[in-house]
């Protein structure tokens, strides 16, 4: 099986996760949606992780698949004036982990985390394990708890 940061602190942190492998492509247009649908899985319940910054500074954000940042929310969610996407090498660079399976769990760096709070009400909800391809199943609250991340609207 394959072992990521990702997993290797949830299973230290004795968080328990369901695996979910699927055939990654690269090419899609919406990764977090092309996973939802290889799985058959709600995409408001499949959540992608995007890296952004706030005045510069570094942040990850946990939001739907099928949704938007709104990047005036995240700035506020942080406490600054502007957010923006983080460039995908310095993401990568970053977090230790390849764009398209960013976790926000076990990063090289831990940053500050949102997640949107619409999925968070959910029994489970699947968050990239680490690696592209492969999806971990998670109670939100354990996600929260184990990332150190807070609850928030973040979409547009």
């Amino acid at each position: 099986m394959v072992s990521t940061p990702a997993l290797k602190m949830l299973d230290a942190a004795k968080v328990a996760v369901s695996l979910h492998p699927y055939d990654y492509d690269r090419d899609a247009e919406a990764v977090g949606l092309a996973a939802a649908t290889a799985l058959g899985f709600d995409p408001a319940l499949v959540l992608k992780t995007l890296m952004v910054e706030v005045d510069g500074k570094p942040f990850c954000c946990v939001l739907p698949s099928d949704k938007s940042l709104s990047m005036k929310k995240v700035a506020a969610g942080f406490g600054g004036k502007s957010a923006a996407m983080m460039l995908p090498a310095k993401a990568e660079k970053l977090t230790g982990y390849r764009v398209g399976g960013i976790s926000p769990f076990g990063q090289k760096r831990a940053v500050p985390t949102l997640f949107e709070a619409m999925p968070m009400t959910a029994t489970k909800v699947w968050i990239n394990a680490g690696a592209r391809g492969l999806l971990l199943g998670i109670a939100p609250a354990d996600a929260l708890k184990a990332s150190g991340g807070r609850a928030l609207d973040i979409v547009s």
